[in-house]
């Protein structure tokens, strides 16, 4: 059993106990009421009930905290917000390409380590960096970086469709999480940097690995900065610490721009084509939903878009969108892997075959809320000494399938190289009988060739912050967000989006999404949610359609998205994902946007 499905089992094992616990003192309390209802219904009745009476502590512990410390000094009325830095998309929305027009695309990529972190880290000094995504007892609660394994990346595409109706900018950054706020400042930097130039978008999404710099402020040095922010909530006329090292996000904001003028500069023509397939089987997934089980739907697809220049000379870009958590390489295990090593996870590795091959990469996480790497920690059976093995494995497979999704096994093993046989023979003699081959049983898929036609539509929604662990974030100014306030309610804006690039539709979504929410499923249905009630809005597949694919993280980190109905502050079980969310309403603001989008498309 690997350390993370130990993990699972340990927290499941912990909620039973709790909600058996809960149950057995609503039955001494007059459990009796429920008549001749069948055990197994008041069985699970009373468990929700149970965790109903956990979710009132909790959430009635920490709001009280939250009374007695004093809002922020830079929360602003609702009314009185300003927006700034925000782009709406392209201004017109055409259903055919423009005559004689050409696809432009530009490429760019740049390290986000900074050079005194190199320095501390060769020199086995105090770094003063911490990791995002993982703090443990296993590492005693402490994740400053230690090691530096592969990478931390920004990479970046620039795109024009010919239409003259503007240039869109993409980036992914290798990180947790970047906020709408810290995204706002990358966009004020590239336009000073570039004047002259109409963006009609400019967008920032995170791979969201557990193993780069902390770029939110909730995995630095938590516990310090908390009880010194909670203090100066009480001082005027003093800023808070944020959360997140303020030279290293000045240092990002100016890296990430400087990347993406350069990505726009290195726009060429060429063609653009898309493939999308469905990898794995159900014995041998690449996606693992591991801990929110009630969430019924598994997005196993691989889409992939390579742009192809007209100069020969300049290397094509492949563009790969998966949905899977990078969370494997930051975990901390033992002394030797004490979750204190930066790596970039398996988006690294599946780049670093993908440029192998002669290609740029570029990359776009999905809906990843409660999904993980398949086959990871198993490793097919061939041994690994360090976390980060694994991640190689698993990056490696994907960048397989990415670049072979149109041809079929001969081809395949024909264009394999003689290094790369030699080391597929040795790693089947270790695995033996566990060992499988990638392409075993493969069928390709077919390519087609994208009209030039970019629409974007971008939008604002405003979301209520339910989540008094958020509101005391927010409170005690960690992460980079404009929180707003009307009456004694706080909101936060976030941007969602949709896209057709030559006719492929694409979902711009910000934070963790419930796949359930994209694809439907059970826990958007009163028999399969928490609460027992069904959810009141439409899922982006009946919105959209079924091709309609995801891009996650996008625009916004935002914690993870929800269904309404499904939501439960008990923190046990498969409803931890509710304590790092806004609160019980995101799921059907961002939807009931996404109609709005739907509804002006059509």
């Amino acid at each position: 059993m690997t350390i993370s499905k130990e993990k699972s089992v340990m927290k499941k094992i912990t909620a039973k106990i709790i909600s058996i616990l809960l149950v057995f003192s609503l039955l001494i309390g007059g459990a009796s009421a429920m008549g001749t209802a069948a055990a197994a219904d008041v069985g699970k009745t009373l468990e929700k009930a149970g965790l109903s009476i956990v979710e009132a502590i909790f959430t009635g512990l920490v709001g009280g905290i939250n009374a007695i410390v004093p809002d922020s000094k830079n929360f602003v009325k609702v009314k009185d917000r300003v927006v700034e830095n925000f782009y709406e998309g392209t201004e017109t929305w055409e259903e055919e390409a423009k005559a004689d027009a050409k696809w432009s695309l530009g490429h760019a990529k740049a390290s986000l380590i900074p050079d005194d972190l190199r320095e501390a880290v060769e020199k086995g000094e105090k770094s003063g960096y911490y990791l995002g995504g993982f703090i443990d007892p296993n590492n005693g609660m402490v994740n400053e970086i230690e090691e530096i394994i592969d990478d931390m990346q920004v990479r970046v595409i620039a795109v024009e469709d010919g239409s003259d109706r503007g240039v869109a900018v993409f980036a992914n950054i290798d990180c947790i999480g970047f906020s709408n706020g810290d995204i706002k400042e990358i966009r004020a930097a590239l336009v000073e940097l570039m004047p002259n130039v109409e963006f009609n978008s400019i967008n920032v999404s995170s791979t969201h690995t557990h193993s780069c710099i902390d770029t939110q402020g909730l995995w630095t040095n938590l516990f310090p900065k908390l009880f010194k922010n909670l203090a100066l909530s009480y001082v005027p006329f003093v800023e808070k610490e944020r959360g997140a090292n303020a030279d290293f996000m000045e240092f990002a904001y100016k890296t990430v721009a400087n990347t993406m003028k350069k990505a726009v500069e290195s726009m060429t023509p060429g063609t653009l084509t898309y493939a999308v397939k469905e990898i794995g089987d159900e014995e041998n997934s690449y996606f693992n939903n591991k801990n929110r089980h009630q969430s019924t739907s598994l997005i196993d697809e691989l889409a992939r878009f390579v742009f192809t220049p007209d100069d020969a000379s300049i290397r094509p870009t492949m563009i790969v969108n998966i949905a899977a958590h990078p969370d494997v390489a930051g975990l901390p295990v033992n002394e030797e892997d004490n979750g204190r090593d930066l790596s970039g996870d398996y988006v690294y590795y599946l780049g670093e075959r993908i440029e192998e091959k002669n290609y740029n990469f570029m990359f776009f996480n999905g809906a990843i809320a409660g999904i993980y790497e398949g086959r990871g920690p198993a490793g097919d059976g061939v041994p690994t000494n360090r976390r980060y093995e694994e991640t190689l494995r698993y990056g490696h497979e994907i960048a397989n399938m990415a670049l072979n999704l149109t041809n079929d096994v001969e081809t395949i093993k024909a264009n394999m190289t003689d290094a790369e046989k030699a080391k597929e023979a040795e790693e089947m003699k270790i695995g033996g009988e566990h060992y499988t081959l990638w392409y075993e049983n493969w069928k390709p898929t077919t390519e087609k060739v994208l009209e030039p036609n970019l629409n974007i539509i971008i939008k604002e929604v405003k979301i209520k912050v339910t989540n008094p662990l958020i509101q005391l974030v927010g409170k005690l100014n960690l992460v980079n967000y404009t929180v707003c306030k009307e009456g004694f309610s706080y909101y936060i804006f976030a941007e969602i989006g949709y896209m057709e690039i030559g006719g492929v539709k694409v979902a711009l979504m910000p934070g963790e999404i419930v796949q359930d929410l994209i694809c439907g499923g059970d826990s958007l249905t009163a028999e399969g949610s928490f609460t027992g009630k069904d959810f009141e809005c439409a899922p982006i597949y009946e919105l959209f359609g079924e091709d309609t694919i995801c891009f996650g993280l996008f625009n916004d980190a935002i914690g993870y998205v929800v269904p309404d109905n499904d939501y439960s502050m008990s923190l046990l079980g498969d409803h931890y994902q509710e304590m790092i969310s806004l609160g019980k309403y995101a799921g059907s603001t961002i939807l009931k946007g996404m109609k709005e989008i739907a509804d002006e498309v059509k």
